[in-house]
C-alpha cells in the first residue's frame, strides 16, 4: 500500500497542532469536530 500511495502521490492529509493544544485536540475528538489526522509538532515541546 505505501509503494502504491509512493507511486501516485497520494499522502494523508493532516492538521499540524502545537503540543500546547493537545489537550484542545483531544476534545474536538470527543466532539467529532476533526476532519484532519492531527499530528503533534514536536519542535514545540519546552
Amino acid at each position: 500500500m505505501l509503494d502504491f500511495c509512493a507511486e501516485h502521490d497520494l499522502g494523508a492529509e493532516i492538521e499540524l497542532i502545537e503540543a500546547g493544544r493537545v489537550n484542545e485536540a483531544y476534545e474536538r475528538v470527543l466532539a467529532s469536530d476533526v476532519r484532519y489526522r492531527f499530528v503533534i509538532d514536536t519542535a514545540t515541546l519546552a
